[in-house]
């Protein structure tokens, strides 16, 4: 049983520098949208040296950058239905480090919204 509740968490995992997807995801979008293979490539993707494949990101105001499907006032993923693979299986382990470092946090700061940062730069 997974010790993690993604309701309950900024989206930390949505706001890594490269999510790469593959082109099964990309046709999955392309599909959920109405769109066609090239035009959801096109839209939702970037070729990074690392990944045919990457997500788009957009601003955000907690983790700087963050998944372009992310709704950043609810905090939630708006394409749930139709995420990519690496998201289904996300993480691969039933604890979540993060979501960890996050319970933390909130009982120390006594503040049950709290949004703990990684980032001590």
């Amino acid at each position: 049983m997974a010790s993690y509740d993604c309701s309950k968490c900024p989206g930390y995992c949505c706001s890594y520098p490269l999510i790469e997807i593959n082109k099964r995801d990309v046709q999955r979008l392309a599909d959920h949208f109405g769109l066609s293979f090239a035009k959801a490539r096109k839209k939702f993707t970037y070729k990074d040296p690392e990944a045919e494949y990457a997500l788009r990101r957009k601003a955000d105001p907690h983790f700087g950058r963050i998944c372009r499907f992310f709704d950043t006032e609810e905090r939630r993923c708006t394409v749930y239905h139709a995420r990519p693979s690496t998201c289904r299986k996300y993480p691969t382990t039933n604890r979540c480090g993060y979501y960890d470092f996050l319970k933390f946090e909130r009982w120390q700061q006594d503040d049950k919204d709290h949004i703990a940062s990684t980032d001590n730069g």
